[in-house]
């Protein structure tokens, strides 16, 4: 029985096949496997821009929204009709092509980015032998949609919007890249499937998870960091600063085209977070022994829920970085970082099994960590400001 309820989509998808002519079979599967992912995370996108503004209301001592439907979880519905319904102002002399490719072009690499991750046991829509590679490379298409967006809206501050955004998206995404590589070594494979497969076994009740070990761990801190980052968001939102450059790339955006940015935004944060969760927290296996009889997509949206819920918690804790702070923190420590845990990854490997190799590989990770961050806090940059003000 709990088997049948794990495989319950996969049971539902190949019964449905079984009324499509054989010739079609393959597009209706495809559609199959698509459309369930086009409709379920926007629908947690929905979810989850109400249950945001509730946690920061309340971490903030204020109300979140309360008005439109039983506690306020209509706000929402409301929110898409007036995206909807809202007035689409382009500016006159911007590239009316470019600018209304440029949101949708965001969104569809965000979607692409579902493509290999394992929602469940059976559940992948495709199962590439270089997932992870497609991943990121789908991924890049990001930066292209926020230079189109600054640039085909022919606005100063759009254009600096978008060279600052790309400038952080950039300088992130090598240390995003490079937190992963201790995964494939481990696993030996780029295959999203392969690397969960890698960590479904336990020892005792304890589960093989990457993030146990000390390379693990650190390679888990470091990707979400560079993954904040690389969602825009809190504490690393600069292109979005509204003090400096009004709304960053898309001030020219209004109604629907800019409601699609927000979209995009918060499918970047998930697919990400989807791929922490396939790297380092097992994906979807469980994380007790006793706890395998629980569907597995259940544990893979659980642990969704979770690091959303961190990035929420994030926002409302944190203030925003100055320029110079973030993309000294992308050089100066998270590279050197990245590239020392890969290091600690194969001393790991190398070594025979003990508390010498748990002892080594800790001492290479902390030493590292202690060192860079003294050497940042002594920097002149992060000393205290003085500020001046105009008579």
């Amino acid at each position: 029985m709990p088997a049948t309820v794990d495989q319950i989509f996969v049971i539902c998808k190949h019964w449905l096949l079984g009324f499509a002519p054989a010739g079609v079979q393959p597009i209706f599967s495809a559609l199959l496997s698509v459309v369930p992912i086009l409709v379920v995370f926007p629908l947690l996108f929905a979810i989850t821009t109400v249950l945001e503004r509730k946690g920061l209301g309340r971490i903030q001592n204020r109300y979140g929204p309360n008005r439109v439907g039983p506690c306020g979880f209509f706000q929402p519905i409301a929110d898409g009709i007036k995206s909807l319904t809202k007035e689409d102002v382009v500016p006159a002399t911007a590239d009316r092509v470019a600018h209304f490719l440029a949101p949708l072009l965001l969104v569809a690499a965000a979607f692409l980015a579902y493509a290999v991750l394992p929602i469940g046991r059976n559940m992948v829509v495709a199962n590439l032998n270089a997932g992870v590679l497609f991943f990121f490379a789908v991924g890049s298409m990001v930066e292209l949609a926020v230079f189109m967006a600054g640039w085909a809206s022919r606005s100063k501050y759009s254009l600096l919007g978008a060279m600052r955004a790309i400038a952080q998206m950039i300088s992130y995404e090598v240390p995003l890249v490079l937190a992963s590589v201790v995964v494939i070594m481990a696993a030996g494979s780029l295959s999203t499937v392969a690397i969960v497969n890698a960590q479904v076994g336990y020892t005792g009740i304890w589960p093989h998870w990457f993030v146990f070990t000390p390379w693990g761990f650190a390679g888990f801190v470091l990707f979400m960091i560079a993954a904040t980052a690389e969602s825009n968001r809190s504490p690393f939102d600069l292109p979005e600063g509204e003090s400096e450059i009004i709304a960053g790339y898309y001030i020219e955006y209004s109604g629907f085209k800019f409601a699609l940015f927000f979209l995009g935004e918060y499918l970047g944060m998930f697919a990400t977070s989807g791929m922490a969760i396939t790297l380092f927290l097992g994906g979807w296996a469980a994380p007790f022994s006793f706890l395998t009889w629980i569907p597995s997509y259940v544990w893979f949206f659980a642990k969704l829920l979770t690091l959303i819920a961190g990035f929420i918690w994030i926002r409302g804790t944190l203030p925003r970085l100055r320029m110079d702070q973030l993309m000294s923190f992308a050089w100066k420590f998270m590279l050197p970082m990245t590239l020392l845990n890969i290091f600690a990854a194969g001393v790991w490997h190398f070594m025979p099994a003990g508390y010498a190799r748990w002892l080594a590989c800790i001492a290479l990770v902390v030493a590292p960590f202690l060192l860079l961050g003294r050497g940042l806090q002594q920097e002149k940059k992060s000393g205290i400001r003085s500020y001046r003000f105009a008579e």
